[in-house]
C-alpha cells in the first residue's frame, strides 16, 4: 500500500485540524531535541567505548601506590 501526496496532504490536513498549529509546532520542537540528544548520545557512547578500549594507567598506578602505602614495610 503505497502512500501518494493526496493521502499525505488529507493526513496532514486531519492532523493539524486536531492538534492546532500551536501544539504541532510544539510537538515538532520536542521532537528535534529528542533527537539532537540522542544523536549526541551515539557519539558520547562511541567516544566511551574507544576510551574503555586502552586501559587508563593513572587510576591502576594510585590504587597501587594506595595499598602499598598500607602495607607494612617491616622497618622499625
Amino acid at each position: 500500500m503505497d502512500l501518494g501526496w493526496p493521502e499525505i496532504i488529507v493526513i496532514l490536513i486531519i492532523v493539524l485540524l486536531l492538534f492546532g498549529p500551536g501544539r504541532i509546532s510544539k510537538i515538532a520542537g520536542e521532537l528535534g531535541k529528542s533527537i539532537r540528544s540522542f544523536r549526541d548520545g551515539l557519539q558520547d557512547g562511541e567516544k566511551n567505548d574507544t576510551n574503555a578500549s586502552t586501559p587508563d594507567s593513572t587510576t591502576n598506578d594510585a590504587s597501587a601506590n594506595n595499598k602499598d602505602q598500607n602495607q607494612p614495610s617491616g622497618k622499625a
